[in-house]
């Protein structure tokens, strides 16, 4: 299996691009340095931000997996030593990845969660070290509406990324993951009509996952995308809708954001920078 070796490094407002040997501009050279794997990236990141979790690592984008670039490109075993706190799917779309306390579970299609081997794979996936910089109790009833919004008035700004944990009570969860596809795959949007659906009734876990700020849309799924565990870490899924009754919610706030792409495959054929906000409703819903 090829290693991905092209680099987005993202901090704030500052955007660089890192290339195999491609030398980087006078600017981005005295910024970032000259970096050998991406472990330097992350090393140089986290002395930037003064927090070494404080970066968000991405495999792919949220676009290329919504046109159906679903060929698995890194290995869990790599994945995580970026993160043990993250979201994403497997190759083949089959099923859905949850990382919670270093531990990473595959939600297949029956719905229960499996402990991963390092040498499944990913096309698509967010991970970070998990720190709580802010936490607070969920004291009311709210539905996943409602839970976001009250997020939301959390948010020092809505700029910025967070990675997004609550541990709670539910009387309901709505959960889905969807079946491996097979070759030609199809877009994202479509596969999700093959998708099982699970409902959780008087339930305690926790919720895993990311928001992530407007401007990024095509990157990444803007606003909140939460996949959901029980507590015995033995079941969950993607989260479609949720009642829960209280709970405690923790977040980690991200200033550094770093994307690795394919090297090969599909990646470098499809049509990036359309307009999917249609394809994002129906996968999301």
């Amino acid at each position: 299996m090829k290693k991905t070796k092209f680099l987005i490094f993202f901090i704030l407002l500052s955007v660089t691009f890192f290339s195999g040997c491609t030398s980087s501009t006078d600017n981005s050279t005295e910024r970032s340095g000259n970096f050998e794997s991406i472990g330097d990236i992350e090393n140089n990141s986290a002395s930037i931000s003064g927090n070494s979790s404080d970066v968000l690592y991405q495999v792919s984008t949220i676009d290329a997996l919504l046109q159906g670039v679903f060929d698995g490109i890194l290995p869990v075993s790599e994945i995580e030593t970026h993160g043990d706190f993250g979201i994403g799917t497997f190759d083949g779309l089959e099923g859905e990845m949850l990382a919670l306390d270093g531990s990473y579970y595959q939600i297949k299609s029956d719905g229960i969660a499996y402990l991963v081997s390092g040498e499944t794979t990913t096309p698509f996936a967010t991970v970070t070290h998990f720190e709580n910089d802010e936490n607070f109790w969920i004291e009311e009833p709210a539905n996943l509406t409602e839970l976001q919004a009250i997020i939301d008035l959390k948010l020092p700004s809505e700029n910025l990324f967070y990675a997004v944990k609550v541990d709670g009570n539910l009387s309901y969860v709505k959960a889905r993951s969807v079946p491996r596809q097979e070759k030609p795959y199809p877009k994202l949007a479509d596969a999700v009509a093959t998708q099982s659906v699970f409902e959780f009734e008087n339930v305690s876990g926790t919720l895993v996952g990311f928001r992530i700020p407007e401007y990024a849309k095509g990157v990444n799924v803007p606003g909140y995308h939460l996949h959901f565990i029980t507590a015995d870490r033995s079941a969950g899924g993607h989260v479609l809708d949720l009642e829960i009754e209280n709970g405690e919610a923790t977040l980690d706030i991200t200033r550094v954001f770093l994307m690795e792409l394919p090297d090969s495959g599909d990646f470098y054929n499809v049509e990036l920078g359309q307009d999917l906000q249609s394809d994002m409703e129906k996968v999301e819903k």
